[in-house]
């Protein structure tokens, strides 16, 4: 049979919990110097923030974070927008304004104490001012002193000294599951860390979607959204492996960065000299492979014979171009470049890229049944293509 607790046994258990509680030192109604004393907390957000993670270890993403985090910044660039006749459909005749502009904004990072910034070309392209704002709010105006469409990258500098600045680490040590940690302002959220991996390296252009670029990107899952462009991809020791760019608006869980040793070469030929001369040839080419060779022969899409079934096939050479002065053809198939064997177009544009630009670059290639070696000299790419 169950026992009943009466209520004298309730106030008897009371009553022990008070007297233990006051021979203890943790009473229940402690005296009030008994209670210790906190820390004030602060209304700054970063000093609270700063105050809280004091004291305790941090994981590698929050340390990578809080040490890059002050040297990426929000760049704001406004540029014309399309002329009035292209507006009007969706705005009609009286709503579309005289002088329209469109305003970007985008991510970059500091490279030196005095205010070189670096960032992607396609955040200031058609600026030559933009404003850029520090995490701490500071707001100044950026002076765009170089831009190169063909890797995507271009350099900014602000008046300041004794800015932090990022540790650059590399690239080409890199493997597939390494961490991978973006900083940046991804759809105007500013100061968003996301991480992931690496996904896979030497993604080339093509692969990409972006044949008109020279690089060869790092693929990863960090998400990498419109606004994160030219912010840094970190790696778990908070070094800067590369520089973010969104490319991919159908991209789910793919994002891609350009590696740090391009971007860092880029960078220092801009803020000496400008502007980037790209090595040229001037000639259309495609990967071939046997789907493609018959395809090619079946919808009679080309020119010339083809009796190749791989390698690099030439199917146009510009008029008045390096290629078309020094002798190549289309229907040649590339063989190698530089004494470097090539397979396919974009190792060919390695090669190219690598040349110099008014030297001899040997080209070898097979035409028709035969094989001859070219010495074609590249010109700088022309700006208006």
């Amino acid at each position: 049979m169950a026992k009943r607790f009466s209520w004298q046994s309730v106030g008897a258990l009371f009553a022990l919990g008070l007297g233990l509680g006051a021979w203890g030192n943790y009473a229940f109604f402690p005296r009030p110097d008994a209670i210790p004393s906190l820390p004030p907390v602060s209304l700054n957000p970063l000093a609270a923030n700063a105050q809280f993670s004091k004291g305790r270890e941090l994981n590698f993403i929050a340390r990578a974070a809080q040490e890059v985090g002050p040297a990426v910044v929000r760049i704001d660039s406004a540029r014309a927008s399309a002329p009035e006749s292209l507006l009007k459909p969706f705005f009609g005749d009286r709503s579309a304004p005289s002088n329209p502009q469109e305003r970007g904004t985008g991510s970059g990072f500091i490279l030196s104490p005095d205010g070189r910034l670096l960032t992607n070309a396609h955040v200031v392209e058609g600026s030559e001012r933009v404003k850029v704002t520090l995490k701490n709010g500071q707001v100044y105006e950026g002076k765009v002193i170089g831009v190169d469409k063909m890797t995507d990258l271009a350099v900014v500098k602000i008046d300041a000294q004794a800015l932090p600045v990022v540790r650059l680490g590399r690239s080409d040590t890199l493997l597939p599951g390494e961490w991978a940690i973006a900083i940046g302002n991804p759809l105007g959220l500013d100061n968003s860390v996301t991480v992931g991996i690496i996904s896979a390296l030497g993604r080339s252009s093509s692969e990409v979607g972006v044949p008109d670029k020279r690089v060869r990107f790092i693929q990863t899952d960090a998400a990498i959204n419109p606004g994160n462009s030219g912010g840094p991809l970190l790696n778990a020791d908070g070094e800067v492996i590369g520089v973010n760019t969104a490319i991919r608006a159908d991209a789910q869980g793919l994002g891609f960065a350009i590696p740090i040793e391009t971007a860092q070469r880029i960078a220092q030929e801009l803020a000496q000299k400008g502007k980037i001369q790209h090595p040229y040839l001037g000639i259309h080419m495609v990967t071939l492979t046997p789907e493609l060779a018959e395809e090619l022969r079946r919808e009679e899409k080309l020119p010339f014979p083809l009796t190749a079934e791989s390698g690099v096939l030439i199917i146009q050479v510009m008029t008045d171009s390096p290629a078309d002065r020094d002798g190549l053809e289309a229907g040649d198939v590339i063989l190698s470049v530089g004494d470097q064997t090539v397979t396919t177009a974009a190792e060919v544009q390695e090669q190219v890229e690598a040349s110099a630009i008014g030297e001899p670059l040997s080209i070898e290639i097979r035409r028709s049944r035969s094989q001859k070696t070219l010495q074609v000299r590249p010109a700088p790419f022309p700006e208006s293509d």
